[in-house]
């Protein structure tokens, strides 16, 4: 259900959803899977990705059928999905969502909690939920308004309509377009990933902007102890 491989020499996990023939589509036990893959990586990049022709369906429809209308047990379950979106959110690794082929609802979610959107040519997107009478509950409605603005937010999910690729990048859903998405793990991957790991804490930090600044300061003053001969080798 979910694949995990390790590249040890560039320090890259890639975590497959590995459900090909459900698109991908998460039940309570691949999502426990999940959560686990993210919190057993000791690697500083991990790449989330489907197998197969989607990226992820988002919930296993089977799954939400199951719940049989029980209230309680579908709070429990919109709670699941939210801890491993937040999961991945709050890895210290720098989490790059590679999406091929379909996200839609809970794997757009899960995308959007990563920290990298890249997208190939064949991506397309969509929060089709309200089409049944439900909408994505695993931490889309605060992060979607987050990264497209609450006015492109609420038209792309109250229309439950897909975008390509292209739009999504116009949207600011993605932020790369790319054949093969490990391209842009490879990249991080290649730079001092203790700075990676740093900026990415400093740019999610939701503390007020002097808490901020000061914790960018003493951030920024802790690289520097770290890496003085790698500055003193730019310089030669």
């Amino acid at each position: 259900m979910i694949d995990v491989e390790v590249d040890a020499d560039r320090s890259i996990r890639t975590v497959t959803l590995d459900r090909p023939a459900a698109r991908n589509a998460l039940t309570v036990d691949g999502l426990e899977a999940l959560e686990q893959a993210i919190a057993d990586a000791d690697e500083s990049v991990i790449v989330l990705r489907g197998r197969g022709p989607a990226f992820c369906a988002g919930a296993d429809l089977e799954a939400v059928a199951a719940l049989d209308g029980d209230r309680e047990a579908a709070i429990e379950f919109a709670r699941l999905g939210q801890r491993v979106a937040s999961a991945i959110e709050a890895s210290p690794a720098v989490v790059v969502a590679g999406i091929d082929g379909p996200a839609r609802g809970g794997g757009l979610e899960l995308a959007l909690a990563c920290d990298v959107r890249v997208g190939t040519p064949a991506s397309t997107y969509g929060e089709p939920g309200v089409t049944f009478g439900l909408f994505g509950a695993w931490g889309g409605t605060v992060r979607l308004p987050q990264i497209l603005g609450e006015g492109d937010a609420l038209e792309f999910a109250l229309t439950g309509r897909v975008v390509d690729a292209e739009e999504a990048l116009r949207l600011g859903l993605i932020s790369r377009i790319e054949d093969d998405p490990r391209t842009v793990a490879l990249e991080i991957a290649d730079n001092a990933l203790d700075a990676c790991a740093v900026l990415k804490r400093r740019i999610r930090d939701d503390g007020d902007r002097k808490t901020q600044e000061r914790r960018e300061a003493r951030a920024f003053g802790d690289l520097v102890a770290a890496h003085a001969d790698d500055v003193d080798a730019v310089l030669e």
